[in-house]
């Protein structure tokens, strides 16, 4: 089985939208750094997703280095700043699709948005 993880920081404030838009961001961005070869059966299983919270920037980069040494796809959002947030303010972090094991190796005790 195959998911993906969007992490998203809480300590942003964003609104509805912005925080919808900035989980799109996280969950293409992975999508499109990862193989096809897990692309493929992730999408004919239904493209399983979770969304799960951090308390900020930190942490959020401590998960991403941990998924990258891990091997997983990941993709990590920095905001333009056009609208709501500063230029570079790291919002989420997308990771996978991959084998639903490998993702709970380093998301695994994170909880729900």
């Amino acid at each position: 089985m195959y998911k993906q993880a969007i992490v998203v920081r809480k300590d942003v404030r964003m609104g509805k939208g912005k925080l919808a838009a900035q989980v799109a961001h996280a969950s293409v961005g992975a999508v499109l750094s990862a193989p096809e070869s897990v692309v493929q059966p992730w999408s004919s299983e239904g493209a399983m997703k979770v969304v799960l919270k951090v308390a900020g920037e930190k942490e959020i980069r401590t998960i991403a280095k941990a998924a990258k040494a891990e091997g997983l796809p990941c993709f990590l959002v920095k905001d333009a700043g056009r609208t709501q947030l500063k230029s570079g303010t790291v919002t989420a972090l997308g990771i996978g699709p991959a084998k639903d094991s490998e993702v709970n190796k380093v998301t695994g005790k994170l909880k729900l948005l």
